[in-house]
């Protein structure tokens, strides 16, 4: 079987080149077959993956959650690929919860035993989701972080420490186990992994392989509410705040007040009226 592997250069870490080369030493060691596909441009992964075809697959992804959330909707057969993620972005919050480790060595090991594991992914209405996709003040954030010349975790925290005081929040409309759920939100966010923003513990609970989405539902109040709220959420205990709604569930429907801004991995789409959350299994990741 032919190794694909998916190489973002440009990867904010600054990792992927020493993680590149080590991916293709193993490689030629183990006298594997490869093939390098070398990102040019914001997209070409989903493309290159795209080009891969039906079938099984394995590819090897090298960057950070962008590059992997672009493979995960190049893939055409996601039930019969083989995925190893080898994080070398700045957040690498997916493989977090997965427990990934950062040692490529340590997943080359895996891969070149073939000890893969059954993992979840989410389904927004055709586009797939590995990890968080919602709307709100993650959004804000993220708008933030984008207009700022600098990048990082750092560049991450200021933004979101500005947002949470700014950010006014709007109406949304949560379905969910046969419930509708109103409230002016200051983010709502349906999740399958754990963690946004290099470590900002937004579903701490949440497991990659239970069939199960996360809903996680947190309140705009007032000021006091609003730092209590930062607090919780820098400390991992969002979920315990009497701001925050939590469901399990298999899909689940947002709808905004207007058509707005949401995010997916942590890629911006915009003027959505709806987010349909649907649960997807099958996908097999070395982890």
């Amino acid at each position: 079987m032919k190794y694909h592997i998916i190489y973002n250069p440009t990867a904010k870490s600054g990792k992927s080149k020493a993680a590149f080369d080590r991916v293709i030493a193993r490689l030629q060691e183990a006298e594997k077959e490869f093939e390098i596909h070398e990102t040019l441009f914001k997209g070409h992964a989903e493309v290159l993956a795209s080009e891969l075809g039906e079938g099984e697959k394995e590819i090897i992804v090298i960057g950070g959650d962008g590059t992997v959330h672009e493979v995960l909707n190049g893939i055409v057969s996601p039930e019969s690929a083989r995925l190893a993620i080898i994080p070398a972005g700045t957040g690498n919050d997916f493989c977090v919860a997965a427990g990934i480790p950062e040692d490529t060595d340590l997943i080359m090991d895996k891969v070149l035993k073939g000890e893969t594991k059954g993992t979840d992914y989410i389904d927004f209405a055709g586009r797939r989701c590995m990890n968080v996709g919602g709307l709100g003040m993650d959004v804000d954030v993220l708008e933030r972080v984008m207009r700022g010349r600098t990048h990082g975790k750092l560049k991450y925290l200021r933004s979101l420490l500005v947002s949470i005081f700014a950010f006014k929040g709007y109406e949304v409309k949560i379905s969910v186990n046969g419930e509708v759920h109103t409230e002016k939100a200051l983010f709502a966010a349906v999740c399958n992994g754990s963690q946004i923003g290099g470590g900002i513990k937004i579903c701490p609970g949440a497991k990659i392989d239970d069939g199960k989405l996360e809903v996680v539902l947190v309140k705009r109040l007032g000021f006091f509410g609003i730092i209590k709220t930062f607090i919780a959420l820098m400390q991992g205990k969002i979920l315990t705040c009497p701001v925050t709604k939590h469901f399990y569930c298999e899909a689940a429907e947002i709808l905004p007040d207007a058509a707005r801004t949401i995010q997916l991995d942590g890629e911006l789409y915009h003027d959505y009226r709806v987010l349909d959350a649907k649960i997807q299994r099958g996908l097999k990741i070395y982890r």
